[in-house]
């Protein structure tokens, strides 16, 4: 579905779905939305990665699932995060992640990272789970890491703070920093296979 090639959402199907779903207060979301998508086509990648970060982290507003959804851990679509607007750090990450490859930004480029954030500086042994979108120019380059914790982009060597748990995009699941992709892939993301579907269903062939 997502995995080499991604076609313009379809974004005629997702006003009717939010509509429906969460009311017509919500139909200037996915407005705005696929303005992002159809404006951004043509810019340069630095400049998708950053519009895009910009669009989520000022629109959306962080909460815990449990608030949200009713559930501890619930992934959900960006369509679902734009009608509640509101989501916690993986649906920042997935609903990034959707609109850079909408925007015809390649997978092999992206993935979604799960990290240990440590939070109270560079002694502090705090720390918690985390998601992040990490952004590779090439295969060996060192990434960029969009995150709804700060506004800017920066490099991984730049955010010590992080530590890489694994790493998934609709074509593999790498532990740590490893080059190679895990054995049984993404067989093991069950959450994440529930939600390419649901995406699916909302308008993302």
């Amino acid at each position: 579905m997502l995995a080499t090639a991604l076609a313009a959402p379809d974004f005629d199907r997702m006003l009717q779905r939010i509509t429906q779903g969460f009311g017509l207060g919500a139909q200037q979301a996915v407005k705005d939305w696929r303005k992002l998508v159809e404006d951004g086509q043509n810019l340069t990648e630095a400049d998708k990665l950053r519009r895009v970060n910009e669009f989520f982290n000022r629109r959306i507003r962080f909460d815990d699932d449990i608030r949200i959804w009713g559930q501890t851990d619930y992934w959900a679509t960006p369509l679902e995060t734009l009608g509640k607007g509101a989501g916690d750090c993986e649906d920042f990450a997935i609903a990034k992640y959707f609109t850079l490859r909408s925007l015809n930004v390649a997978n092999n480029k992206l993935r979604l990272v799960y990290v240990r954030a440590r939070f109270g500086g560079p002694d502090s042994q705090v720390a918690q789970a985390h998601m992040v979108l990490a952004y590779y120019p090439s295969p060996e380059a060192e990434p960029l890491v969009l995150d709804n914790l700060i506004s800017d982009i920066r490099a991984a060597s730049r955010r010590p703070d992080l530590t890489p748990v694994f790493s998934f995009n609709s074509e593999g699941l790498w532990v740590g920093n490893a080059p190679a992709p895990a054995a049984g892939g993404l067989g093991r993301l069950s959450r994440w296979q529930t939600l390419l579907k649901r995406a699916q269903d909302d308008g993302f062939e």
